[in-house]
């Protein structure tokens, strides 16, 4: 989902601009500066689409169960649970004495409170899908204040990996809208980080929870400040202002000669991609994103915009996901600018002879790609696009935003959205389970923002849901795979490898992988 945004925050920045709250009791030891890509939209998981919003949750929030460095998932509010022999009925145990931050008992009430909310109709989310089995939804019930029951309708594969989600305090929200309440930016959790401010533009404050259930954090503070752009979030890194950063592949040698940056290395359930909005009529033709996709040299992408620090992506998967298949029953478009002219011809497209350009209809085939503002990488690749498909004909304009607006055009469920084609990044669960971003029905409200629909995938994607053996589901999806592939919803340009430079004044850290490098962030602490 739209998760995996690097975060990279700002000392100093804590000092000229931050709060200013006892920062002089706090000593430079004390204190985490991380960056926010862009600014959140809700510090509300249920309501969240984004990796901003995300990446602050989830130091505030807990899930019934959570992610380990070793993508495994552990329990972290349940103790222990049961499930019965058909795979239908779960009884969770929770764990006891655990504390919202305003010093109110955690309980199976604020469980049930948080799924029935997803599960409402008014609650404007994304998630609702992930709760309800061939339009059933699951029934969850509190037995008594730390045993919570769930009831399927049938056995759900990624059920569990749905049970990551932070759960919400019913005793704050029960009586309000959840769409609008300033609960969103004023969050109440469980977690080992206590929400403490939020300034529009500039940063999110958090504090250690002193009562946390689990082992106490080791960081007094963590100031989150928003640098969109990604020049100057190295600037700050390099300066000591913040202590972690996203790393261009044009900027590893410098940056690996840094006295005071280590560099990671990783590949993350992570692909970028170049959607298009199926409902122009343009693109709403096969032959035409077929043309497109063979006008596109991916490996010239990786190699001038990654340095090769990357692969080309053909499906909507990742090479460190369990269900990625043999690369021979991937299905590939290679680069042939001849063939794209030829099936722009045969889907109606002449050359006006004065422009030498493409037209159907007398229309120019011109659009816009929009991507956000401050992801240079993402710039680049759209500006490759762009000279590549001026050379068969096509006009392409880019239009860089500012992430807010660009996060409203994906949540617009109004019906068709305004844009044309977008670069942009999925980052992947631990589950395959692709229904929220390919299913039909997540359209007009859901991940599928651009309109994709197939029959044939709907119940393949249903298929994959319900089957249990991790083989029988590897089939299914290479299934899944295929056909998307093969209807180019997306051409689906690279698998990043993700670097990342971090102070060495941090320690603590996690083994370089898709689970992060601060997994848990409770054993991160800071050395002078």
């Amino acid at each position: 989902m739209i998760r995996f945004v690097s975060l990279l925050f700002f000392v100093f920045f804590l000092a000229s601009c931050g709060p200013q709250s006892d920062s002089t009791s706090i000593s430079s030891t004390d204190v985490l500066n991380l960056r926010l890509g862009g600014e959140p939209t809700y510090l509300n998981p249920v309501l969240s689409t984004d990796s901003p919003s995300s990446s602050v949750e989830g130091l505030i929030f807990n899930g019934l169960f959570r992610v380990n460095s070793n993508l495994e998932l552990e329990p972290d509010l349940v103790s222990h649970y049961t499930v019965d022999d058909s795979g239908t009925r779960y009884l969770f145990y929770l764990k006891e004495q655990v504390k919202w931050h305003d010093g109110t008992l955690f309980s199976a009430e604020d469980v049930v409170f948080t799924f029935e909310t997803i599960l409402d109709r008014r609650t404007n989310t994304v998630r609702r899908s992930n709760f309800v089995i061939d339009g059933v939804p699951i029934k969850f019930t509190a037995l008594s204040p730390t045993k919570v029951e769930a009831v399927l309708s049938k056995p759900f594969a990624p059920f569990l990996s749905n049970l990551t989600i932070g759960i919400l305090p019913k005793h704050i929200l029960k009586s309000e809208d959840i769409n609008t309440s300033s609960f969103n930016r004023n969050p109440v959790g469980t977690g080992p980080f206590v929400f403490r401010e939020w300034s529009t533009g500039q940063y999110v404050v958090l504090e250690r929870n002193a009562s946390y259930f689990g082992e106490p954090a080791q960081i007094e503070r963590i100031v989150m400040t928003i640098i969109p752009d990604a020049n100057t979030a190295l600037v700050s890194l390099e300066k000591g202002e913040i202590d972690q950063a996203g790393i261009p592949a044009k900027d590893y040698k410098r940056y690996a000669k840094q006295r005071n940056i280590n560099l990671y290395q990783y590949y993350d359930l992570v692909y970028t991609y170049l959607g298009f909005n199926l409902k122009h009529p343009f693109f709403s033709d096969n032959k035409v994103r077929r043309a497109i996709a063979h006008a596109i040299k991916k490996e010239a992408i990786v190699e001038g915009v990654l340095k090769g620090f990357g692969l080309p992506a053909h499906i909507p998967s990742s090479p460190v996901l369990w269900s990625y298949p043999e690369e021979v029953a991937i299905p590939k478009f290679d680069y042939d600018p001849l063939f794209s002219k030829e099936l722009l011809e045969e889907a109606g497209f002449i050359v006006n002879p004065k422009t030498q350009m493409l037209e159907k209809n007398g229309e120019p085939f011109s659009f816009t790609i929009i991507t956000n503002k401050g992801n240079k990488d993402r710039e680049k690749v759209a500006q490759i696009i762009q000279r590549y498909l001026y050379e068969i004909g096509i006009d392409v304009s880019i239009q860089l935003m500012e992430w807010s607006a660009l996060v409203k055009i994906i949540n617009d469920s109004s019906g068709p959205r305004q844009f044309d084609a977008i670069i942009l990044g999925w980052s992947l669960g631990l589950d395959p389970d692709g229904y929220a971003i390919w299913h039909s029905s997540q359209y007009p409200v859901g991940f599928n923002f651009i309109g994709y629909e197939n029959l044939e995938v709907d119940q393949l994607l249903e298929a994959g849901r319900a089957t249990v053996f991790k083989r029988d589901r590897m089939r299914i999806y290479e299934q899944v795979y295929q056909h998307i592939a093969h209807d180019l919803p997306y051409v689906f340009l690279y698998f990043p490898e993700t670097i990342v430079g971090i102070n060495k004044r941090v320690a603590g850290l996690s083994e370089p992988g898709p689970a992060g490098l601060m997994n848990p962030i409770e054993a991160v602490y800071i050395t002078e």
